[in-house]
């Protein structure tokens, strides 16, 4: 089994990108590492695509576009040091016509350890999650109870999610080619592997120059199991393809809210609650120009 940190894919004598047997066809007559190079290009850039003009092809190639872009960060020093889940509810994969969730990589450099968005991002949203640090690969076909007895700890957390789409207009392979949108993640106050139901609160405070302060104020909820759940369908899709989960793992399990922008100067929070506990987490926005 290889190691998550590994080499993702590598792209065969064809200029065809290749995963364990499995050869991914030309996208428009260009290679997974062609189009990676495009996305990955664009960020470093700090500019959205379109994603009618970009071709990623099916699922399948979508992943090995994703694969092909990791391999570029990690070839640059960066590490994956966990997972985010997206597509995780049922209304939402009903809405977009699919029947399942989809997942991307998080690296080293997406932990926000102070608080601020960084500048770079180029149209930053924030929506709480339960992330659940593993202390083991819960291994493949397990239940709910078995990937929470394999987890070192719960937390409540806010994904930054930051799409190279424009607009964020795209479908599931566009969605899957780019990380599934990950772009940071802020770790919060812990939430008991036991807690049943976990309701949360966001608040988003904007300071607009002309307009005043407003505040965006979302509800949402989830359980534990459902987190869970999540995993247990996230270790089997990398067995799939021949990657695991690892001791530390930090893996968002999905949005408990809808994203919501975080313009400069803004302040997002998200509060839950449940049956014996509560806890918090909060990150800023990137500083005004």
């Amino acid at each position: 089994m290889a190691s998550a940190c590994g080499r993702l894919g590598s792209v065969g004598d064809s200029g065809h990108e290749q995963h364990g047997d499995l050869e991914v066809d030309r996208m428009g007559g260009r290679g997974a590492r062609d189009v990676a190079v495009d996305l990955d290009s664009a960020r470093r850039d700090r500019r959205t695509l379109d994603a009618a003009a970009v071709d990623v092809g099916d699922l399948t190639a979508a992943y090995a576009v994703q694969r092909a872009l990791t391999s570029l960060r990690l070839a640059r020093g960066g590490v994956i040091v966990g997972w985010k889940l997206g597509y995780t509810t049922a209304a939402m994969r009903e809405q977009m016509g699919i029947d399942s969730p989809n997942y991307g990589p998080l690296l080293d450099s997406m932990q926000i350890h102070h608080g601020v968005l960084p500048v770079e991002l180029l149209q930053p949203r924030v929506e709480p999650e339960i992330a659940l640090v593993l202390a083991a690969d819960p291994g493949r076909g397990a239940s709910a109870q078995r990937v929470l007895a394999s987890c070192r700890r719960a937390v409540l957390a806010l994904e930054v999610v930051d799409s190279v789409w424009s607009g964020y207009r795209f479908d599931l392979e566009h969605n899957t080619a780019d990380g599934s949108s990950a772009a940071g993640y802020v770790l919060g106050e812990e939430i008991p592997l036991t807690a049943t139901a976990v309701v949360v609160e966001l608040l988003v405070d904007t300071v607009a120059e002309h307009e005043g302060r407003t505040r965006a104020v979302l509800d949402g909820s989830g359980t534990l199991v459902a987190a869970a759940d999540g995993v247990a369908w996230l270790a089997d899709r990398l067995h799939e393809d021949g990657l695991q989960l690892r001791a530390g793992d930090v893996v968002l399990t999905g949005g408990l809210t809808r994203a919501t922008s975080v313009e400069p100067g803004s302040v997002a929070r998200a509060h839950a609650n449940g049956p014996g506990f509560s806890a918090n987490v909060s990150v800023q926005g990137a500083p005004r120009a």
